[in-house]
């Protein structure tokens, strides 16, 4: 799903990366704790979380992601941002709830995929 779909779809405003729009992404994994990102992530490329702090940056690089997505109306701070353009990650806010969201964004993926334990 390319990132400006995404930006439609979750009404979210683009804090950066705006040069990726036509950018294709796969893959998301929604959670406020990095521990399970790091566990469980394999080849998403969206992060949806309503953590606001650089971790979140730190982990999702570790992690190969290319776009956040802030849920919950929360918005990160200059530090984050300028965190993730750093990375070249792409960085979204929407007001939807976390499972809103993820469930805005599931309807769409074309091949979902269950949890690797």
């Amino acid at each position: 799903m390319k990132v400006k779909e995404i930006r439609d779809l979750l009404e979210a405003q683009i804090l950066c990366g705006e040069d990726q729009l036509e950018n294709d992404l796969q893959g998301v994994f929604a959670s406020d704790f990095m521990s399970d990102i790091l566990a469980f992530t394999d080849s998403q490329q969206i992060l949806v979380t309503g953590m606001i702090n650089p971790q979140v940056v730190r982990t999702a690089e570790m992690v190969d992601m290319k776009c956040i997505i802030f849920v919950r109306g929360k918005m990160p701070t200059e530090e984050i941002i300028s965190l993730a353009e750093e990375s070249g990650m792409i960085v979204l806010a929407s007001r939807f709830l976390m499972y809103s969201a993820c469930g805005i964004l599931y309807s769409r993926e074309e091949d979902p995929k269950p949890c690797r334990v």
